[in-house]
């Protein structure tokens, strides 16, 4: 796997960094929350920064209360104690690190893009969009820009233009990149018919306003990285946070842990007898940061990181 040079990632980033663990609240955790976890916390104490942890729970159709007061006691268990967004004032109520009581963020970040004219509205299913070719078995869908010119107001679905153009981008682990948003996805998604803020666009505005400075993520979201550079500049980020992509947990069959088929729940490995640190060890393990697996607390996460 490709090495973390520590030393040039400090360098892209200032004196105290700020990252996050974002989970969204569809699910239990996983073993492979538990690696990015592991990352995050891990990476953010070996260059003396900050961990911010986000709810994202702006899918209102498949979150659950249960599944953020589970992910909450979760990460108390395995000792991951973020410096922003603390478990306990998320248990208390409203929090600006829950999307869903961001609603007005959104709302004034989307009249900024509207100002300049860079939205439209779309009424589009997805069953639209494979009628027209965006769609193939082996790529995401694009959306082939059937609303562009039709002046629907924006209380539907609501799009970005999306115009040619590459984005470049040095990540952290997995070096240069170049990517064409337009060629990818087309116009993208900002909110969807339903009234739900999209990932794209949520993650993009709390980041921003949250100035974060490293994003630490799978490598199942790294083409999704040049169209949330791109939004970034729009909202007004100039200089986009440094992105690093790291390995999945997969299952034997190739394919990564899913929250909907309970793949290596943390609840069920406390319920078997594992420790916190025999978690983390695993997770760090499964992610090619241990040459097998040996408890690991979460105050010596930093120690994957820095050199021997």
């Amino acid at each position: 796997m490709p090495a973390i040079d520590l030393d040039a990632l400090a360098g892209r980033l200032p004196g105290r960094p700020l990252t996050r663990f974002a989970p969204s609240p569809t699910g239990y955790l996983h073993l492979g929350h538990a690696l990015n976890a592991v990352y995050v916390w891990g990476l953010a104490r070996a260059l003396g920064g900050r961990v911010l942890l986000r709810i994202e729970d702006h899918d209102r159709l498949r979150s659950r209360p249960a599944f953020e007061r589970a992910l909450l006691e979760d990460l108390d268990w395995l000792g991951l104690e973020p410096d922003l967004g603390a478990t306990d004032e998320l248990r208390a109520g409203s929090s600006p690190y829950r999307q869903s009581d961001r609603d007005d963020v959104y709302r004034a970040a989307l009249a900024r893009l509207e100002g300049a004219g860079l939205l439209f509205g779309c009424d589009c299913s997805r069953r639209d969009i494979d009628a027209e070719g965006g769609g193939a078995p082996d790529r995401e869908t694009r959306y082939p820009g059937r609303c562009r010119a039709r002046g629907l107001p924006l209380d539907r679905g609501i799009r970005l233009r999306m115009d040619g153009g590459i984005e470049r981008f040095v990540d952290a682990r997995l070096g240069e990149r170049c990517q064409q948003p337009s060629s990818q996805c087309g116009d993208l998604l900002l909110r969807d018919r339903l009234g739900n803020w999209t990932y794209q666009y949520a993650v993009v505005v709390d980041d921003v306003r949250q100035e974060v400075d490293l994003v630490i993520r799978g490598e199942d979201l790294l083409e999704s990285t040049g169209r949330q550079v791109r939004l970034g500049r729009l909202l007004g980020r100039e200089e986009p946070p440094v992105f690093l992509h790291h390995p999945l947990v997969r299952r034997p069959d190739g394919a990564k842990l899913s929250k909907s088929s309970g793949d290596d729940g943390i609840r069920e490995l406390r319920a078997a007898g594992l420790g916190a640190a025999e978690v983390l060890g695993r997770a760090a393990a499964l992610g090619g940061l241990l040459p097998e697996p040996r408890p690991i607390r979460a105050t010596e996460l930093a120690g994957l990181f820095l050199p021997s």
